[in-house]
């Protein structure tokens, strides 16, 4: 069983730009509750993923490589909800990978920063484009993200 740790932030600049390769993503969800069950497109790769409930910043994942043809079949037939799309853009900074995500459609606006750590207690450097912390602000979260998009927020 994996574990993610993750933290998420706000992204308040474009410093991150320079050295940035993004992919364009493409995901639905099979299921919210009690586990999410993800699948979606990453450029040319298909991907299930099946996500625990969350306990702090951590929950148990399991991610599966899929035929991208079953991905974009379940992505148009099966999944609850409009679609999530996105650029994810990987950056290294300070010894870390962060990627960025650049939300299109109806969360367009949206650029969100999400670090992977090995454990809750972890350091590390802030880049100097990061923004607010959101980590535990559940409406950033892709599935609801997908149920309720940024576009629709209010203030």
């Amino acid at each position: 069983m994996g574990i993610e740790i993750e933290r998420k932030f706000l992204v308040s600049g474009d410093g991150w730009k320079e050295q940035a390769e993004g992919v364009p993503f493409r995901q639905g969800y099979l299921q919210r509750r009690p586990c999410t069950v993800r699948v979606r497109t990453e450029g040319k790769r298909g991907v299930l993923t099946i996500k625990g409930p969350s306990h702090g910043i951590s929950r148990a994942e399991y991610e599966y490589e899929i035929p991208l043809t079953d991905a974009d079949a379940m992505l148009d037939t099966l999944v609850e909800g409009p679609l999530v799309h996105k650029v994810r853009y990987t950056v290294p900074y300070a010894g870390k990978t962060w990627v960025i995500d650049v939300f299109d459609g109806e969360n367009a606006g949206l650029t969100v920063a999400e670090i992977e750590l090995e454990s809750e207690e972890e350091t590390f450097a802030l880049p100097p484009w990061i923004g607010q912390e959101v980590t535990h602000d559940r409406r950033y979260s892709n599935a609801q993200l997908a149920e309720h998009p940024f576009s629709t927020w209010e203030g």
